[in-house]
């Protein structure tokens, strides 16, 4: 997997001016384009897409300063149709246009260029399983809702908290197979979980394929497959996020699986009254690498 994003990043530099194709690249290095975006982003701790976006304005910005060449003739050498939207993606990085910035010599804000490194940690052992599931429904309360990476979610808490009490032991009696008792299920989530996209959050629990759906519920089919399950407990939803970030800079490239499309979950096994602190399991569908 390291070298692998390694390989995207130098693929990046070759096609700095031009779109390039991340799907071929994943192919040809025998993995996925959405594991490949999605370790990239949690390893990089930005979207493939803005550290595209900010190696071209790193390199656009020498072009400029030099003063070779008319800002259009840069603009479209970088990709961009005018100079119009060459400003507005050069100032989003470097915080002034390119005409201050060619009259004045700065501000720049240089993107360097990443380098991915395996670091041995393994201090702390992760509680691991690998599971192999039939297929499955997930059904409960659905919202779109943006992401956040750190801190409680205001969002999820304000669909949650505003469920009546008899709804939430409603849905536990539906729980009927694994993951067992209430679910928290990520959705529709962008390969390079971009902080502030939109995903689908269900709040709800695990039935066998052939158990109805309430018509009042949301439902999301979910295929048959295998699942890594991570178990965690202290603080919440602290320990859980950095659970959520270890796989990817610790298990994921220590093992040979990758990360296929589909819902994470997190069952809650045991809380505090106060939710302060929690025991929970957080579910992510792989697949053999």
């Amino acid at each position: 997997m390291i070298s692998a994003l390694n390989r995207l990043v130098d693929l990046v530099e070759e096609h700095l001016t031009e779109e390039f194709d991340v799907n071929g690249l994943a192919r040809a290095l025998g993995t996925t384009e959405y594991h490949l975006r999605r370790m990239f982003s949690s390893l990089a701790g930005m979207p493939l897409s803005e550290y595209v976006r900010r190696r071209r304005m790193t390199v656009a910005a020498a072009a400029v300063v030099r003063g070779e060449d008319d800002l259009l003739s840069i603009a479209v050498r970088h990709g961009y149709g005018s100079t119009e939207a060459f400003g507005r993606a050069f100032r989003a990085v470097h915080g002034a246009g390119p005409g201050d910035v060619r009259r004045d010599g700065g501000p720049l804000r240089t993107q360097p260029q990443i380098r991915f490194r395996l670091t041995v940690e393994g201090s702390i052992p992760m509680d691991t399983r690998i599971i192999d599931r039939p297929a499955f429904r997930l059904v409960g309360y659905a919202a779109r809702v943006p992401l956040i990476h750190h801190g409680i979610n205001p969002h999820i808490q304000h669909l949650i908290t505003a469920l009546p009490q008899e709804e939430h032991v409603r849905l536990k009696t539906l729980s009927d197979t694994e993951p067992a008792g209430l679910l928290q299920v990520s959705d529709d989530l962008d390969p390079d979980a971009t902080e502030g996209s939109a995903l689908t959050y269900l709040h709800g629990v695990a039935v066998s394929r052939d158990t109805p759906a309430p018509d009042d519920l949301h439902a999301i089919e979910v295929p048959a497959g295998m699942w890594a399950v991570f178990r965690t407990a202290g603080p919440y939803p602290q320990a859980l996020q950095q659970t959520w970030a270890a796989t990817a800079t610790e298990w994921f490239p220590s093992n040979p699986w990758r990360l296929r499309p589909g819902p994470s979950i997190v069952a809650v096994l045991e809380r505090a009254d106060d939710f302060s602190t929690a025991t929970c399991e957080l579910w992510l569908p792989v697949e053999p690498t």
